[in-house]
């Protein structure tokens, strides 16, 4: 679906980005990570064909993105972070005129309106639409002309829980359907649930890439924290989960049903992300 081989790009004469290589497969969601700055959204730029003076190659449906034409929109959908719309249109006519530029039949506009809870509201001008909705709004903008491949640039930033969760199903869903996604996001934890692989991008560079799962356990087992009373006073212990057999402590405790309560505390993408990279994603 998308093969991208020793990518460089330069806004000026020091490269931006460079040496980026990364491919991605049918019904994948392949997520880029990484702070303000480090290149994501200029690597989503030139996959969706608006910066075409890279260097290296970037193949997406099997051809250069620099040489594809028009019709190359008919089958990517876009849901950039800021929403773009008629505000004197209510929902449902943004959603006909915008479905209306392609070729393909629209998919039904009611069933995605109400998948995304919109449908009340579906005759409101985006005038009077929260952020929020509007930032629903967009995300079904990109699935009405039913594309092969989706562009998504951090989806749920401003959702509440709710519909934060909404909107992942949703996402889920068009994997399910074969879609393959791109995402794009400071979320960890949107990255770990959703991303099949992920990027840490620093600096233009791809500092790592794997399976969340995978880079977590690279670096190594998480920790125990277990506690319980000695003395009429709880306690609390660690020791790291690949030890757990050696720690005598434990043993006696879970033997003799002492045990007052036992969770894992395994790093997280957060975590993972600040070791390999040396940066937060502010």
């Amino acid at each position: 679906m998308i093969l991208v081989k020793d990518c460089e790009f330069s806004y000026d004469k020091k490269p931006f980005i460079s040496d980026v290589n990364f491919e991605v497969g049918q019904g994948e969601i392949f997520g880029f990570l990484g702070p303000s700055g480090a290149g994501k959204s200029t690597l989503q730029k030139i996959l969706i064909g608006l910066l075409k003076n890279y260097k290296g190659s970037v193949q997406v449906f099997g051809k250069e993105v620099r040489e594809q034409k028009d019709d190359y929109y008919e089958h990517i959908g876009i849901d950039f972070e800021f929403p773009s719309f008629y505000e004197k249109l209510t929902a449902v006519e943004n959603l006909k005129f915008f479905s209306s530029l392609y070729k393909t039949a629209p998919r039904n506009i009611d069933n995605l309106l109400e998948q995304i809870g919109l449908f009340r509201d579906k005759d409101k001008k985006l005038s009077s639409y929260s952020k929020g909705m509007k930032s629903r709004l967009n995300f079904v903008k990109a699935l009405v002309h039913n594309p092969e491949l989706l562009f998504l640039d951090e989806p749920t930033s401003g959702l509440d829980p709710s519909n934060s969760r909404i909107m992942k199903n949703m996402i889920l869903e068009e994997k399910k359907a074969g879609k393959s996604i791109i995402l794009t996001t400071h979320n960890m934890q949107d990255a770990a649930e959703l991303c099949d692989r992920v990027a840490f991008i620093v600096d233009g560079h791809v500092k790592a890439m794997d399976t969340p799962h995978n880079l977590i356990m690279k670096k190594g087992a998480g920790v125990i924290s277990y506690s319980y009373l000695e003395e009429n006073n709880e306690k609390q212990a660690e020791c790291s989960l690949d030890a757990t057999g050696k720690d005598e402590k434990l043993k006696e405790l879970i033997q003799s049903g002492k045990l007052l309560t036992i969770h894992s505390m395994e790093p997280d993408l957060g975590d993972i992300f600040m070791e390999v990279t040396g940066r937060g994603l502010n």
